[in-house]
């Protein structure tokens, strides 16, 4: 299996070079379009090699992903923490009625007791 992942893992690496020697052209990436450009004093504009604006892309796409999967699984979060605080509250509670039930009893047989 590790093999297949490193197998996979060379495959996209491969890809991804290539797809960065295939674009290596410049283009230019501009702030506002030039038909607006004339209302603003400014128009920055900045040049890049095409791979860097499409492997931006992907990483800006991933980035964006995540944060939304994380805030759409809140609730589920949440509800989960919950489960777990009562669970903590009724674990104690069944301690503390056992510590009643061997109240005035021989150790041993509570620690038996409370084994079984």
């Amino acid at each position: 299996m590790r093999y297949i992942k490193y197998a996979l893992i060379a495959v996209f690496g491969i890809a991804l070079i290539a797809i960065a020697v295939a674009n290596r052209g410049y283009v230019s990436i501009q702030l506002i379009p030039n038909e607006v450009a004339g209302w603003f004093a400014m128009n920055p504009q900045i040049e890049l090699p095409l791979f860097i604006i499409i492997f931006g892309g992907i990483i800006v796409g991933l980035f964006v992903g995540f944060v939304w999967e994380w805030m759409r699984e809140y609730a589920q979060r949440a509800e989960a923490a919950r489960q777990a605080r009562e669970m903590r509250r009724l674990q104690r509670e069944v301690k503390r009625l056992k510590g009643e039930k061997h109240e005035g009893k021989d150790e041993v047989i509570a620690l038996l007791e409370e084994a079984s």
